[in-house]
């Protein structure tokens, strides 16, 4: 089968499943091996690039995704209904970065590092589709773990998990610190 067919194959599958697809889904849909399925929407991401065309194919974690460029937001919102923007409190970003660094995590472990109840933020983070339930644990109670979304990926930018800035051991100490001090200021009152 010649690229261009397989090119607007692949587009047509993305196109319509709307969310991403994973990158062996896509290999088994147009009977091909990954690398060369990977090659093939690698070019199509440039070519779209290169022709400053309104879509664009987004790489999230051995899937893809087509989707409109950002630099285009602002005119589909001419259009369509302003979409529901989301407001990410200091308490919101707290709370989803312990849950992107210790996932999957339960409510109590968020808590036992945030210091209070976190039941409000967590199903805030889980209302605007960043955080998801992940199983439960295997203790008594079978508490719920949590885990981020590809909704947060894209949201935040990275395409997997492995691109979350990492944290050296001065920072970590810095921040055992301040919430050391914080806990005492807290005893003190």
């Amino acid at each position: 089968m010649e690229i261009e067919k397989l090119q607007g194959i692949i587009e047509a599958i993305l196109f319509t499943m709307g969310d991403s697809v994973e990158l062996n889904k896509i290999a088994a849909a147009i009977e091909h091996d990954e690398n060369t399925t990977r090659k093939i929407i690698h070019n199509m991401m440039d070519s779209y690039e290169e022709e400053n065309r309104g879509i664009r194919i987004i790489e999230l974690d051995d899937s893809f995704q087509m989707c409109t460029k950002k630099e285009d937001y602002e005119y589909l919102i001419r259009i369509a209904k302003q979409p529901k923007r989301y407001v990410l409190t200091d308490v919101l970003l707290e709370t989803l970065s312990i849950v992107a660094y210790k996932q999957p995590v339960t409510k109590l472990e968020i808590e036992k590092i945030r210091g209070v109840k976190s039941d409000h933020a967590v199903n805030k983070l889980v209302e605007y589709g960043l955080v998801e339930e992940a199983g439960r644990m295997e203790a008594p109670g079978r508490p719920l773990l949590f885990k981020t979304t590809e909704e947060f990926l894209r949201r935040f930018g990275v395409q997997s998990l492995e691109d979350l800035p990492s944290l050296n051991e001065e920072q970590i100490e810095h921040f055992k610190e301040e919430a050391e001090d914080e806990a005492q200021l807290k005893l003190d009152i």
